[in-house]
């Protein structure tokens, strides 16, 4: 059975930082793709990054670059979301995702995604 786990979220002032981490369980097949998005109150999940963990690809969206970095520790099955100078905007709960393709590369569409764990609340604020 897969298993997703996140932690790390919490509150911080903006221009902070916070590092996710998403421990993945379950999985046999490194031919998978592990994304990060995120839900704020009465809008769309929308993603964040992601990485395909075979070759270590990185995908990010457009208004994330240069903040956000996406990471693997392959030994650990863990995959981990480094966010920084952070903006109130970027309170939200994030989500780790799981979806397993043998085209090589990951998108960022959460429809793609077939396996997510429960979110961890990060609140950006003064």
């Amino acid at each position: 059975q897969v298993q997703l786990v996140e932690s790390g979220g919490g509150s911080v002032q903006p221009g902070g930082s916070l590092r996710l981490s998403c421990a993945a369980s379950g999985y046999a097949d490194r031919r998978r793709c592990m994304g990060w998005f995120r839900q704020a109150p009465g809008k769309e999940r929308e993603g964040v990054a992601a990485i395909y963990v075979l070759f270590g690809s990185l995908y990010y969206a457009d208004s994330m670059k240069g903040r956000f970095t996406i990471s693997q520790d392959s030994a650990k099955n863990t995959v981990y979301l480094q966010m920084n100078s952070l903006k109130p905007e970027d309170t939200a709960i994030y989500y780790c995702a799981a979806a397993t393709t043998f085209y090589g590369s990951c998108s960022l569409n959460k429809n793609h995604f077939n396996d997510w764990g429960q979110g961890t609340q990060v609140t950006v604020s003064s």
